[in-house]
């Protein structure tokens, strides 16, 4: 066995009994996580009406999204390595109180100020509580089939739960009003933060204590700040923007200075240990890029549903749930069932495939595409490929981590989705502004009917972006395919490691010889 340091996490959480209040805990755990997941698509269907109250102007409503972008973004990983410093349970109840507060100001904000340093306030304390919450699943669940069920239900949120909230945003944008986009979120947090309170039980031993990396933290976040918010400019002015361009040279130096600060610190916010290692990275990259084509596909067809097609915001979020279906079929059911049978790679590669199938048939969009025809199978496959493959790259991600490492590795899975979403927004939509930019160049000339032609135009858009986000989704699963080379769990047979977040090879197929604790 190895030494304390390097061993599984699942050999850490102690020998007796598992915690019988583990699956009480997960609940809560998957309540906090729907809150955060479902609270970056919920305001989008509430901004217009939020920036007529509060006299938002055209050049600053964007800062509603991105304020909030920057902050969970940015504070990301120093929030995963506060909650191994502190303790995850502590990190995840502060998350949610402030959260909660955060939330309640926004309901009440009176102008644009208070509204805008309300979501900044959202974004720093969902790094807290998101990264805290994955690394309470990875030391609480350890015998395999368990978490493989805990992750399959964790997975289904994770993906779903932006299409989740543009079904309540809608019901509550139509039928009460925008603020309760955010008092919403008050009952979910004080619920999960008084259940987690009394209900989970973090298992000792499994902080890192050690000093704080404050260049680290500097380095990291404003690196991570100015890519997420390179990304969100170009959308709304443009790649060759003098401030974006400028914003992707400070962050490509900042975050290599970040690497070079963290090879050399003897305590580093992000050990490169975690990064390395091939399966983790294979997961991190692929995930990150099935992330930017869903993130671009659910801008796309909010805007098609409701303007071409002039579905209400309620039947626009109620038109997103053969995708829930899906992904909740394919994380709880497809997912769980087969992660303990077969190697993770084998779950992920096809999974993404089968989402790029979704994602091909939602290339043929035009202005009288059939819902049940065309966007209902599109999603339901979409929906099923993507659930079934997060699921294991969740997993897979915190599995076999050193416990002082669990923060972290979590809050890389959260980060690679919200600079996944934030590249996936701008990119996306770049390329659809410039397809349809060349559609009316092309056709106005022999155009009868103006608005016709733009709705027209704007469907051509939609689909050329589609169609780089098929290709997107057919990259990531070759990456799962060609770097995540471990065994199933419980058998150990990998291929080499490209090293482990301990630095030994034997304690990386170790990872996934999980022993049942028997009841």
């Amino acid at each position: 066995m190895a030494k304390t340091a390097d061993t599984p996490l699942s050999r850490i959480a102690g020998t007796g009994l598992p915690d019988p209040s583990r699956w009480k805990a997960l609940a809560f755990i998957a309540l906090a996580q729907l809150m955060v997941v479902l609270d970056a698509t919920i305001v989008n269907i509430a901004l217009p009406s939020a920036q007529t109250d509060l006299g938002i102007s055209e050049g600053n409503k964007q800062w509603v999204i991105t304020a909030y972008a920057l902050a969970f973004g940015g504070l990301l990983l120093f929030g995963g390595r506060i909650a191994d410093l502190w303790g995850r349970k502590r990190t995840f109840v502060v998350g949610l109180i402030g959260f909660a507060l955060a939330s309640a100001l926004g309901g009440a904000a009176q102008n644009e100020a208070m509204m805008f340093g309300s979501r900044a306030l959202q974004g720093v304390f969902g790094a807290l509580l998101a990264p805290a919450a994955l690394s309470l699943l990875a030391v609480m669940f350890t015998d395999a089939k368990e978490r493989a069920k805990a992750f399959g239900i964790y997975g289904a949120i994770a993906g779903g739960g932006g299409a989740v909230g543009l079904i309540l945003g809608g019901f509550l944008t139509e039928y009460l009003n925008w603020r309760w986009t955010f008092f919403v979120n008050i009952p979910f947090a004080v619920v999960a933060a008084v259940g987690a309170y009394f209900v989970i039980r973090e298992p000792s031993g499994t902080r890192n204590r050690s000093p704080l990396d404050i260049p680290g933290v500097v380095l990291s976040t404003l690196g991570l700040v100015a890519l997420v918010y390179g990304f969100t400019r170009a959308e709304s002015a443009g790649w060759s923007d003098g401030l974006t361009i400028t914003m992707f040279i400070a962050a490509a130096g900042l975050l290599l200075a970040f690497v070079v600060v963290e090879s050399r610190v003897k305590s580093p916010l992000l050990p490169l240990r975690v990064l390395t290692e091939r399966n983790r990275g294979g997961v991190y990259l692929s995930l990150g890029l099935a992330i930017i084509a869903m993130f671009g596909l659910f801008l796309f067809l909010t805007y098609y549903l409701q303007i071409v097609k002039g579905y209400s915001p309620v039947r626009t979020g109620f038109a997103f749930l053969p995708m829930i279906a899906g992904m909740i079929t394919g994380s709880t059911q497809i997912g769980t069932r087969l992660m303990t049978r077969v190697p993770p790679r084998l779950l992920m590669g096809p999974g993404f495939l089968v989402a790029a199938i979704g994602m091909l048939l939602l290339t043929q969009l035009d202005l009288n595409t059939s819902y049940a025809a065309v966007i209902l199978p599109g999603m339901l496959l979409l929906g099923l490929g993507m659930g079934t493959a997060f699921m294991p790259a969740m997993s897979l991600a915190t599995h076999g981590i050193e416990p002082r490492d669990a923060g972290v590795a979590s809050a890389m899975v959260n980060t690679s989705q919200q600079v996944g979403g934030a590249i996936g927004t701008a990119l996306l939509n770049t390329i659809a502004a410039g397809a349809t930019t060349a559609y009316i160049a092309d056709n106005a000339a022999r155009a009868t009917d103006p608005k016709l032609l733009e709705l027209q135009a704007m469907v051509s858009g939609f689909a050329s972006a589609i169609w780089w986000a098929v290709g997107i989704l057919v990259l990531a699963s070759a990456i799962a395919v060609v770097l995540i080379n471990t065994g199933r769990p419980g058998t150990g047979a990998a291929g080499g490691t490209g090293g482990t977040s301990g630095g030994n090879a034997e304690g990386a197929e170790d990872e996934f010889r999980i022993p049942v604790v028997a009841h």
